[in-house]
């Protein structure tokens, strides 16, 4: 396992144990935000038959600067943010939950990190939900993902008028991941400010159901 910033921080978890559970999320939070906090959004889930993990970031931030910075000055923060998720998905595989019953969903900082990751690393999932987030790069990054999504439920969220989000970055990630090969759904709503609402929570728990019933 790769050793960096944020390795070796706690891992919350909630909802059935993974030996028992039809599918697992992984939950990952926004800036200034914590493990604890996005995981109780798995109330609102409100999917009994899932395990939930959320990673802690150090000092609640994934990454130190915007998400349409330079990748450069994002590292080594984000590369270990990545591994993360990586080291979370291979564990799950290894005891015996397959890519199609994992689920990434983030907020914010979370959000734009669970897209990358599924972006880098396309295959199968449960389902990809980026809420208030879009793919990391800087305005006019050529993305050249190699992999493919098989169908892979994507859902976005997020306001019209967000500004840590520009709402450019999220259509431009929507194309993006169809292009990969994700069934897309983009919703961009008035006046939603940096926040999730419910409509987005129903979007996500009816994928959910889909998966795990």
């Amino acid at each position: 396992m790769t050793r960096g910033i944020h390795q070796g921080q706690q891992l919350l978890s909630k909802g059935k144990d993974i030996e028992e559970a039809k599918a697992v999320m992984i939950m990952l939070h926004g800036r200034g935000a914590s493990a604890f906090d996005i995981l109780s959004l798995a109330e609102e889930l409100a999917n009994d038959k899932f395990a939930y993990l959320a990673p802690q970031a150090v000092q609640n931030s994934w990454y130190p600067h915007r998400f349409i910075e330079s990748l450069e000055k994002n590292e080594p923060w984000l590369s270990s943010a990545l591994q993360i998720i990586e080291d979370l998905i291979k564990g799950l595989k290894e005891r015996g939950i397959p890519a199609k019953k994992i689920f990434l969903l983030g907020f914010s900082q979370g959000a734009c990190l669970a897209l990358e990751y599924a972006a880098r690393n396309a295959q199968k999932y449960g389902g990809i939900f980026g809420l208030s987030g879009g793919l990391i790069g800087p305005p006019g990054t050529l993305w050249d993902f190699s992999g493919f999504l098989e169908g892979t439920p994507v859902f976005l969220g997020c306001s019209e008028r967000d500004f840590h989000i520009p709402q450019e970055r999220v259509i431009e990630s929507a194309e993006k991941f169809k292009e990969i090969g994700a069934e897309v759904t983009l919703k961009l709503y008035p006046d939603l400010g940096h926040t999730i609402n419910q409509d987005e929570i129903k979007i996500v728990r009816e994928i959910m159901q889909k998966c795990a019933g």
